[in-house]
């Protein structure tokens, strides 16, 4: 007859045999990825600019204590730390993508992505040991504790309330941002001229400048046409007996002189010299 324990210690390597092959190997997580054509849970529509929409969603962040880092013109990323437990830190990653609309030219489409990782505390001991030449081969250990985080998990926070409360968050903001449009206006043409046409042109074309020398006044000038005016020609006579020499005409000469203003002094002074002295040729 057999013995009992051997029949069980037979049946037991049996038995987790049947228990490996039943258990079903785990799902990977890729697998659940269906890539499909329709709405994405991670995308939102607006009706704004793509940098309207960026501008919105770094207000959206900031508003909820996620400190964002240098923005750029369509992305914006963002973090958050939590502290679950006293040994359990959690940090959230927020990732937002801007890009234009599909149809419209005032439309943009917003990608959202928020990746959570995990760390824990852990204590790791170090140990030495010192050996003693006195004491022959005696060593003392020497043991050290420190604590630091290590990173446990990482996982990209799955579609649900969390994104549809931030696309409602960022909407309300788009309400606020301040918007700009161009204003309409003329377009202005440009034309390069040629040489010969900016040399004659009227416009372009520098005026010269005329120096005059002093002439002049118009009394003195009046003044020297009266005493033209007032000379008698001389006639010449034969002379007779007994007949005086004719005098010459001396008060015209001083009425030319008086008439001429202090300016023209000696303008007048010297148009008046050959006047009298053809008044006194005999």
């Amino acid at each position: 007859m057999q013995n009992p324990f051997v029949r069980l210690s037979l049946a037991l390597p049996l038995l987790a045999l049947a228990a490996c092959g039943s258990r079903a190997a785990p799902t990977p997580s890729y697998q659940a990825e269906m890539f499909s054509t329709g709405a994405s849970p991670f995308a939102h529509n607006y009706d704004a600019t793509s940098q309207e929409t960026c501008e919105a969603s770094r207000r959206a962040l900031l508003s909820q204590g996620y400190v964002t880092t240098m923005p750029q013109p369509d992305t914006v990323d963002a973090t958050k730390n939590f502290q679950p437990a006293a040994d359990t830190h959690v940090v959230v990653s927020f990732h937002v993508v801007c890009t234009p609309g599909e149809n419209a030219s005032n439309t943009s489409i917003a990608y959202v992505n928020a990746v959570q990782d995990g760390y824990t505390l852990k204590k790791s001991d170090t140990s030495a040991s010192v050996g003693l030449s006195v004491l022959g081969s005696l060593s003392l250990p020497i043991r050290s504790n420190s604590d630091s985080m290590v990173k446990i998990s990482s996982e990209t926070v799955p579609a649900g309330k969390f994104y549809d409360r931030f696309f409602s968050l960022v909407g309300h903001y788009l309400k606020t941002v301040p918007r700009s449009s161009p204003i309409p206006g003329e377009n202005v043409s440009s034309q390069t001229l040629a040489p010969s046409l900016i040399l004659n042109s009227p416009d372009l074309t520098p005026t010269p400048i005329v120096v005059q020398t002093p002439a002049a006044s118009s009394a003195a000038r009046a003044a020297v046409a009266a005493s033209a005016a007032n000379v008698v020609p001389v006639v010449n006579v034969a002379p007779a007996a007994n007949v005086a020499p004719a005098a010459s005409p001396a008060p015209a000469a001083s009425a030319v002189s008086a008439a001429s203003t202090t300016a023209a002094t000696a303008a007048t002074s010297s148009a008046s010299a050959p006047v009298a002295a053809s008044a006194a040729t005999p």
